[in-house]
Order: structure tokens, then C-alpha cells, then sequence
């Protein structure tokens, strides 16, 4: 029967397939091959991301003439995503399906809409695929770490190594995109697509990683734990919370406008320059030890907000002449603004809640930040640069640059003031007092 012979080819497909698994990941050889697969993952699922999101808000302001406002919400789609992904990441790939089928799922339905994106020409077809986009694309970067995560015998040791072949991911799109001048073109979310699709088909070559059997159904309260929001009680950690919250604000600016505002100053290859960010990151991770033992959490995270208040300070002044230099700085500073704070912050949540709920802590965290916080900061973004643009006749816009950076600046300050004066992490202070004892 044709029925039959299907089912019996199917059979014998996959154990051959499995077989040729088996067989490549069997031993030592087979750990480093696994490793690689997963590196190139990383390289994949960041690629994406940096090919499409930093240059995006110049192609919607310089060629699509949108507003200010419409390329902070487009912008802000992430945010949408970061708060809609605990349920798809932290559900459905838990109790349903395997990674890597949900990983190839996402990233097809991913490329299909990022294309969708790229031919639209007014805003509300345009926004209306980016954030589904944003949605289907946002949980697969914790489907992702989860999935290294359990093809992992030591993620402490051997996560590190895997997951900076993201970061050079970014590197190389923003060095693309820069470098072949596309910029002001759809270019970049086609390339996106075209690479979102590639990491579906990869998807199914990766190691099996099956679902893992919840016992209890979801919940929405789930996604923040009552044990979780229980730590805000603790002064000093709400105090740290709120000041992430609102640094998220001021953070969107240079996220959603960056690329524009150097295209604007007439910077050229700006995407490929801007990965100068990324490159100081790296090594800025490498100093965080050093630096945690010297100054301690209070003053890591003090530095991470100084550096965001001095960027905008420095691209306020700076200019496409004698002020280039303050222009690069301003990139470069990216490391201790990302790492200083961010990085800092996710040790510090991890110091301070029991080891039962440190997962639910770190996700309350990112949620308040990466979600609320930068979509907030998206809203806010889109309506000051409206506020300072000159429209031309041909609805091309221009844009005041200084005040815009001065009230991101300012806004930044702020808040670091606040938090100077307003936290105060016990546990150091009680280890400071005991060594000094």
C-alpha cells in the first residue's frame, strides 16, 4: 500500500538521520562539533537582529519619510516582544515541542514577515508586520540560550565561548550593511529575512532537545513569581529596579536614532562604524571581575549610568569635522554602558535572590527593562525627535541634534543622581565592614 511505504521510508529517514547525529556527536570530537553548531546558532541569531534593527529608523526617516514618533514605535516593537515572549519561550517549548522545532517555527514565520515588512510603504502595514515579527523573533533569543544551555556538561564554563559568537554576529551584519551602503534601503530587513530562514532550516539540524514535562498548566502569574516580586520589599533592590526602569527610557534613543542621526550629519558606512559598540563591549566584559572587585556593585552600575549620560554629552558636541572624535567616543563607550550597568545588574539580582527563584528574579528583571522600560523609552524617543525635526517640501526631515541629546543626556543624570544618593547595597556594606574588621 502507498500509505504503507511512506510510513516505512519516513522510518528509515530518520534513523538514518539520527544515526548521522549519533555518529557526529559521539566523543570528544563530537562535544567540540556540538559546541560549533551551537556557536554558529549564536552567529545566526544575532546576525539577524543587527542586520535589520539598527538601521532600520534611518531607511523609515530618510527614504519612507516617516515621523519621529513612527520610527520609535516601529522601534519599540522589541520591547512588545520582550514582554509577549516568557509565554511562548517559557510554555509552549516547556511542555509541547522540541527547541529546535520551535527555534526553525519562529524563524520561518520570522523571515516571511520581516520580507512582508520590507515591501510595505505606508505605516500601518509596515508596523503591523515588525511587531508580529518582534513576537515571533524575541522568544527564540531565550530558546536559544535554553537549548545550549541542556547540550551543555558546565554552562559556566562553557557558555561564555558560545555565546560571544553572537555578539560577532552583529559585528559582521552592521559591517555588511555599512559597507555595501544600504542603509537607506529595505536591503537590510531582506537580509534579515533571508538569514532568518536560514537559521529555521539550520534549526532542524540542531541536537534534539526535547520538551520538558511541566506538571502544572500556565499561568500568568508565572511570569513574575510572588517570590520574585517579594524582593522588591528589600529597599535597596526596588531602588535598583526603578533606576532600570528608567534608564531604559533614555537608552531608546540611542537605539532607535543612532544610525539616523549620523546619517543625517552626513557620517559615512554609520552602521559599520556603530559596531565599534559592540567590539568595546567584548572587551569591557573582560574588565567586569577587575572592576566588580575594586568598586563593587553601587559604583559598577554608578560608572554604567555615567557613560550613557557622557555618550549623549559627547554626540550633542560632536560632529562630522573637528568633532569626530566625540562621535567615536561616544560609540565606544557602548561597553560600559551595556556592561557596567546591564551586566552588572544581572549579577547583582543573582546575588541577592535565593538560588530556588533566581531564574523568576532575572526574568522580572528583564521584563520591567527590556519590555516596559524601552518600550516607554520608544514612545518617548519618537515625540522629542518630532518635536525638533523641520519637515521639507519633499518630506524629507531634518532634525535639530543637540537639544535631542542634551534631553536624553539630562535625563540620564537625573536618574543617576537618584540613584546615588538613593541606594545602598547592605550586603557589600556589611562585607566592607567585616574585611575592615
Amino acid at each position: 500500500m502507498p500509505g504503507e511505504r511512506r510510513t516505512v521510508c519516513r522510518m528509515l529517514a530518520y534513523g538514518v538521520f539520527d544515526r548521522f547525529k549519533i555518529a557526529l556527536q559521539g566523543g570528544k570530537a563530537g562535544m567540540n562539533l556540538v559546541k560549533a553548531r551551537l556557536a554558529a546558532m549564536m552567529f545566526l541569531e544575532y546576525f539577524i537582529w543587527g542586520a535589520w534593527y539598527v538601521t532600520v529608523g534611518t531607511w523609515l526617516g530618510r527614504t519612507q519619510h516617516f515621523t519621529g514618533a513612527q520610527i520609535g514605535l516601529v522601534a519599540g516593537t522589541t520591547a512588545v516582544g520582550a514582554i509577549v515572549s516568557p509565554f511562548l519561550a517559557g510554555w509552549i517549548a516547556d511542555r509541547f515541542f522540541a527547541t529546535q522545532h520551535v527555534l526553525a517555527a519562529l524563524h520561518a514565520a520570522g523571515a516571511t514577515l520581516l520580507w512582508m515588512a520590507s515591501e510595505r510603504t505606508s505605516f500601518t502595514p509596515l508596523y503591523w508586520a515588525v511587531l508580529a515579527y518582534a513576537c515571533a523573533y524575541m522568544p527564540t533569543l531565550a530558546l536559544t540560550n535554553s537549548l545550549a544551555f541542556r547540550q551543555m556538561r558546565d554552562p559556566k564554563i562553557e557558555f561564555g565561548p558560545i555565546r560571544v559568537l553572537g555578539t560577532a554576529g552583529w559585528i559582521v551584519a552592521g559591517l555588511i550593511v555599512g559597507g555595501l551602503k544600504l542603509e537607506t534601503t529595505a536591503a537590510p530587513l531582506r537580509l534579515a529575512a533571508a538569514s532568518s530562514l536560514a537559521l529555521a532550516v539550520y534549526a532542524l539540524t540542531l541536537p534534539h532537545t526535547p520538551p520538558v514535562k511541566q506538571t502544572e498548566g500556565f499561568r500568568v502569574s508565572k511570569l513574575i513569581s510572588v517570590e520574585a516580586a517579594g524582593l522588591l520589599r528589600d529597599k535597596s533592590f526596588a531602588i535598583f529596579v526603578l533606576a532600570s526602569f528608567l534608564i531604559c527610557i533614555p537608552l531608546q534613543f540611542y537605539y532607535a536614532f543612532t544610525n539616523l542621526f549620523l546619517n543625517e550629519i552626513g557620517i559615512q558606512n554609520a552602521a559599520g562604524k556603530m559596531t565599534g559598540g559592540q567590539m568595546s563591549e567584548l572587551f569591557c566584559m573582560l574588565l567586569i571581575p577587575w572592576f566588580f572587585r575594586r568598586l563593587g556593585v553601587k559604583y559598577m552600575l554608578i560608572a554604567g549610568m555615567s557613560a550613557w549620560a557622557l555618550r549623549y554629552a559627547l554626540f550633542a558636541f560632536g560632529n562630522g569635522g573637528a568633532g569626530l572624535w566625540m562621535l567615536y567616543g561616544g560609540i565606544l563607550l557602548h561597553g560600559i554602558c551595556y556592561d557596567f550597568f546591564f551586566v552588572t545588574g544581572q549579577i547583582y539580582v543573582d546575588r541577592k535572590a535565593p538560588a530556588a527563584y533566581r531564574a523568576a528574579a532575572q526574568g522580572m528583571l528583564t521584563l520591567i527593562t527590556y519590555g516596559a522600560g524601552m518600550l516607554l523609552g520608544s514612545w518617548l524617543s519618537g515625540q522629542v525627535v518630532d518635536h525638533y525635526a523641520t519637515v521639507a517640501a519633499d518630506g524629507s526631515a531634518t532634525h535639530a541634534w543637540r537639544p535631542i541629546w542634551l534631553i536624553s543626556g539630562g535625563l540620564s543624570a537625573a536618574i543617576l543622581v537618584l540613584f546615588w544618593f538613593a541606594f545602598k547595597d547592605r550586603d557589600e556594606a556589611a562585607a566592607t565592614g567585616t574585611a575592615g574588621a
